[in-house]
């Protein structure tokens, strides 16, 4: 919870093996988007995606087992290759979701880059427990996809 605002709001750091302008491609570029988004075991089958301001996104997600579901929002920000924000909605919510808003900002280190999230504001601990359970999966699946190219 941030305790300035009473909002539910998730926060993630991660450093990975590769410089901004490439990691920015990973998270925009549906063909390498499809290679690490999603928790462990998910596939991304399709993409659309719009990278204007304003323009749309719309992934359907495959769980392991069970019915595939979709999320989609719109591109608020897109600063290449350092802050990518945006909408971040469920197609097919639970009564606890509601749209939020995620904000990935990218800072060279060294020969890396730290990868910072900021999304929300969530309605319950529970869903900020979800998509901090989902982000960190994706984060450790994009830094074995980075680790492997080399």
């Amino acid at each position: 919870m941030n305790e300035a605002t009473g909002a539910r709001v998730l926060n993630l750091e991660c450093t990975l093996p590769a410089p901004p302008e490439e990691i920015f491609r990973m998270l925009t570029e549906p063909s390498r988007l499809v290679t690490w988004w999603g928790p462990q075991g998910f596939t991304i089958p399709a993409v659309d995606l719009n990278l204007v301001a304003g323009g749309r996104y719309r992934f359907r997600m495959a769980p392991p087992e069970g019915e595939p579901f979709h999320l989609s929002g719109e591109f608020l920000e897109i600063d290449p290759p350092w802050r990518l924000v945006f909408t971040f909605r469920w197609e097919e919510p639970t009564p606890d979701d509601r749209e939020t808003v995620a904000d990935l900002s990218l800072q060279s280190e060294g020969k890396g880059t730290r990868l910072a999230l900021s999304q929300g504001p969530f309605l319950t601990e529970e869903r900020v427990a979800l998509h901090r359970g989902g982000w960190t999966e994706s984060f450790e699946k994009l830094q074995a996809v980075l680790e492997d190219r080399g």
